[in-house]
C-alpha cells in the first residue's frame, strides 16, 4: 500500500462500495474516509437497518456476498422464512447473521449512542480501519415523488415496489445536520470523489446536508460515472435520467447533473467507461474499463481515479 492524498469517498449502494473497496487497498487508512448515504436507513422488524453503510462495511471487512454484492457471505433466512409464516413483513431480504447488526445498532441507539458512534463500534468489530461516516447521526428519509402511487419512501418504492413506478422527483430533507466529524474531514481532505453512485438517491442526499455542497466546492472533486453505454451497471438509474431530466442516458448526462467546476459545479473530471468519453462536454475525462469485478480489478480502478486526480492539480 502506498501512501497517497487524504480521500473523501462519497457512497451509496453496490458500486459505490466497491470503489471504496480498491482505493482502500491502495491508500494508507488514516487517508481514506468513507461518507455513506443513510437515505434509504428504516426500521423493520423493529430494527434500525442501513442499508449503505452496512454494504460500505461489509465489503470493506471482506464478508460481503460476492454476487449480490450486498448482506453477508454464506447468510441463511430461516428467520425470515419463519417470520413469512406467522404473518410477518417478508418483503425485505434480512439474513439471520446480518439481524446481529441490526440488533446491535438498534440496542446502541436506543442507549444513547450516535450513529456516528456506533457505525466506528461495529466497523472495528470486523477489523474495519477505514473511517466510516454517515452523512447524518439523524433520520434523513429519502422519498420518491412517483407518477402513479404518489411519494413513497425509499425502500418502499425500490425495494417493495421494485423500482417499477416511474419517478418525477426525488427529495431529502435539507436541514438535517452532517456530523461534525464529517465536515472536518471534507475541510481537511485533498479529494473528494463521487462514487458510481446513483446521483439521485445516494449521492445527492449527502450533498443536501447543511455545509456538505460548499466543502465539497471548495476541493478537487472527481466522480465515477455510473452509465456505460447508456445503461447503469446496476440499478434504476437510467430510467431515472430520463424521467426526471428528460434526456438520455449516458455519461455526459451525469457530468450534467453535478455541473462542471469551471461553470460554477461540483466537478473537476469524470471517469468514464471506454466509448463514451464522446458524450462529455467542458470537463477533463479519463477513459477505462469501470465495471468493477474483484478486488484486484477495484483496485486497478482506483488507482487510475487517483492518478487522473493527479492530473488535475
Amino acid at each position: 500500500m502506498s501512501s497517497g492524498p487524504s480521500v473523501v469517498a462519497l457512497s451509496g449502494g453496490v458500486g459505490g462500495a466497491r470503489l471504496v473497496d480498491g482505493l482502500a487497498a491502495l491508500l494508507p487508512a488514516p487517508s481514506l474516509t468513507v461518507v455513506v448515504n443513510t437515505g434509504d436507513d428504516f426500521d423493520h422488524w423493529g430494527l434500525r437497518v442501513c442499508p449503505d453503510l452496512d454494504t460500505v462495511m461489509y465489503t470493506l471487512a471482506g464478508v460481503v456476498d460476492p454476487s449480490r454484492g450486498w448482506g453477508l457471505a454464506d447468510e441463511s433466512f430461516r428467520t425470515l422464512e419463519r417470520m413469512k409464516s406467522i404473518g410477518g413483513a417478508d418483503w425485505f431480504l434480512l439474513g439471520d447473521r446480518d439481524l446481529a447488526t441490526h440488533l446491535r445498532r438498534t440496542e446502541a441507539l436506543a442507549g444513547g449512542q450516535s450513529l456516528t458512534e456506533v457505525t466506528a463500534t461495529l466497523c472495528a468489530a470486523q477489523g474495519v480501519t477505514q473511517r466510516v461516516l454517515p452523512m447524518s447521526d439523524r433520520p434523513c428519509a429519502t422519498l420518491v415523488e412517483t407518477e402513479s402511487e404518489g411519494t413513497l419512501g425509499f425502500q418502499d418504492w425500490f425495494v417493495r415496489r421494485r423500482a417499477a413506478p416511474t419517478v418525477r422527483a426525488v427529495h431529502s430533507p435539507a436541514d438535517t445536520p452532517a456530523p461534525a466529524a464529517l465536515l472536518a474531514a471534507l475541510e481537511s481532505c485533498d479529494l473528494v470523489i463521487l462514487g458510481p453512485s446513483n446521483p439521485y438517491v445516494s449521492i445527492e442526499p449527502i450533498l443536501a446536508r447543511p455545509g456538505v455542497r460548499e466543502r465539497v466546492m471548495a476541493r478537487p472533486v472527481v466522480a465515477l460515472s455510473p452509465i456505460v453505454g447508456g445503461r447503469a451497471v446496476k440499478g434504476p438509474l437510467a430510467e431515472m435520467i430520463g424521467s426526471i431530466r428528460g434526456e438520455p442516458a449516458d455519461a455526459g448526462a451525469i457530468v450534467r447533473h453535478y455541473g462542471v467546476r469551471s461553470e460554477g459545479g461540483l466537478l473537476s473530471g469524470v471517469v468514464v467507461e471506454r466509448g463514451d468519453e464522446g458524450t462529455v462536454r467542458g470537463l477533463p475525462v479519463r477513459a477505462c474499463q469501470t465495471v468493477m469485478g474483484g478486488r484486484d480489478d477495484r483496485a486497478r480502478l482506483a488507482s487510475v481515479m487517483l492518478e487522473f486526480a493527479e492530473t488535475l492539480r
